[in-house]
């Protein structure tokens, strides 16, 4: 089926798509976020480039998608909480989001998807990588699929515990003054194999930096297993690369994609605004 309001380019083969055609500072029609709705679904991760959008506007497009989230590591901007800033500056080494991960899959309710904005790039480097879960799924064995439908996945927000997370944590709680989550409080129990709510695809739901095992099972005894499936979930032509460019914005589907930002820029400045959109509990 085509599009009529929009234009849609594939990105890669395995998931991904730029859209344009579309100034998302403006209302959106319903005809016009319907073929955007259709775009996220159908290519797991949407993006749209020369953007100029206010914290306000970036929060009404992600809006339309379900319920905003709250980040539980971070602070919001003063005036608009909903936003996230993510910010590597000059003279720092490590990264947010670094690593393949399944954001926030340590919550009951892990996150929907989430709205990333670039307010400024590197000159090169610092692009995010992402994976198609439904391909990864599709592509293992009959009996591996079967074995894995009946297993449920442990998930810990202590796993990706850092010294970089604690500095971010410590500038953005001095912003709003807003609590930050402890790392140790969070964990989450979900299908290891999740059913898509809208699509009703199955998707490997799997993440390296929060997976710590099994139900029923010992971390010791888990970690072949997680140690293959992160290996296949992420294999090249499960993928796509986005480059950022001042303005893009990017829409990922968060309950069948990873994505792994890439930290290739040292020296230089990368700063981002994340909204994040509500999910729901996983099946």
């Amino acid at each position: 089926m085509g599009y009529r309001t929009i234009e849609v380019k594939p990105l890669a083969g395995a998931l991904g798509a730029e859209i344009s055609g579309v100034d998302l500072s403006r209302d959106l029609g319903n005809a016009t976020f319907d073929e955007i709705h259709r775009a996220f679904l159908d290519h797991l991760v949407i993006f749209f480039r020369g953007q100029t959008l206010t914290p306000r506007q970036q929060v009404a497009f992600a809006a339309r998608f379900g319920p905003i989230g709250i980040y539980p590591f971070a602070a919001g901007l003063p005036d608009t909480p909903e936003v996230v800033e993510i910010l590597k500056a000059e003279d720092e080494t490590v990264n947010f989001g670094g690593g393949w991960h399944t954001d926030t899959v340590y919550l009951e309710k892990p996150s929907l998807g989430s709205v990333l904005y670039a307010k400024e790039a590197p000159a090169a480097g610092g692009d995010t990588l992402f994976a198609n879960g439904y391909a990864a799924y599709a592509a293992l064995s009959d009996g591996m699929r079967a074995m894995l439908d009946g297993l449920t996945g442990v998930h810990s927000a202590a796993l990706k515990s850092t010294g970089g997370r604690a500095a971010r944590m410590g500038r953005q709680t001095s912003m709003s003054g807003r609590n930050i989550a402890q790392a140790d409080t969070l964990e989450g129990a979900h299908p290891l194999v999740r059913t898509h709510p809208e699509t009703g695809r199955k998707a490997l739901y799997v993440s390296a930096n929060h997976t710590v095992r099994f139900k029923g099972m010992t971390e010791e005894e888990s970690a072949p297993l997680i140690r293959f499936l992160l290996d296949h979930a992420t294999r090249p032509e499960f993928t796509c690369r986005f480059r950022w460019t001042p303005g893009a914005l990017a829409l990922w589907d968060n309950r069948c994609t990873q994505h792994y930002a890439l930290n290739d820029y040292h020296g230089e400045r990368r700063r981002m605004h994340r909204v994040t959109v509500e999910g729901e509990t996983p099946r």
